[in-house]
């Protein structure tokens, strides 16, 4: 029986997909790269080393973009996606474990985790900087199960992309899809996750037929 709900950040929970798209786009400007917003759509990824490489961004400059994209984006506020505050209030209400697992660096999700009053909500918050292997490699969801004393049959992954999907389905957990306003997104279907909703609230409302 799942008793344990892990959710994707950016997009899923938190509306970050224009401030996002935003901050690359100043960042990559200052490297003398311009980024359309079709090229952005085709390219992205939630490990934007991807994008960086699909842009042809040296090696070399990958980190000095990551400081730029943190400083362009922390210009921005963004909020919860619209019914992610009662979705989260009701599964506490029904005693499920929640968690998270994301690409996001550490600082910036537990800035905003912090900002948003949601701090006693998740009892694990794994980030891109506590991982080895990148989305859709299973390490993060992995290493979030360990510390929570909790094997894959007992855990659902909830996230708005592809990469999202691939890296539970590789990770043994049920897999659960939520539409977001990120590019790929629209792509979720194509991935086959084991249930799909068209919001958090949606899932939250139906969870406990869904995933017992």
């Amino acid at each position: 029986m799942i008793d344990t709900i892990l959710l994707d950040w950016d997009g899923t929970l938190i509306d970050t997909a224009v401030p996002a798209f935003d901050a690359f786009q100043k960042t990559l400007v200052d490297f003398g790269v311009q980024l359309s917003f079709a090229t952005y759509e085709r390219i992205y990824s939630p490990n934007w080393y991807l994008m960086y490489e699909a842009l042809g961004l040296p090696r070399e400059r990958w980190r000095q973009a990551d400081d730029g994209w943190l400083s362009h984006y922390s210009s921005e506020t963004a909020p919860l996606v619209p019914g992610v505050r009662e979705a989260l209030g009701e599964l506490v209400r029904r005693n499920y474990l929640l968690g998270i697992v994301t690409s996001g660096s550490r600082d910036r999700v537990l800035r905003e985790i912090g900002r948003l009053g949601l701090s006693k909500v998740f009892r694990v918050v794994l980030c891109n900087d506590d991982v080895v292997n990148k989305k859709p490699h299973p390490e993060g969801l992995e290493i979030a199960m360990r510390q929570l004393g909790k094997r894959p049959e007992s855990c659902c992954y909830v996230g708005d992309c592809p990469d999202d999907i691939v890296m539970g389905k590789r990770a043994g957990v049920m897999t659960v899809g939520i539409t977001s306003g990120y590019p790929v997104s629209k792509n979720l279907p194509a991935s086959k996750p084991d249930l799909r909703f068209p919001s958090l609230k949606e899932f939250a409302t139906n969870c406990t037929n869904s995933i017992s």
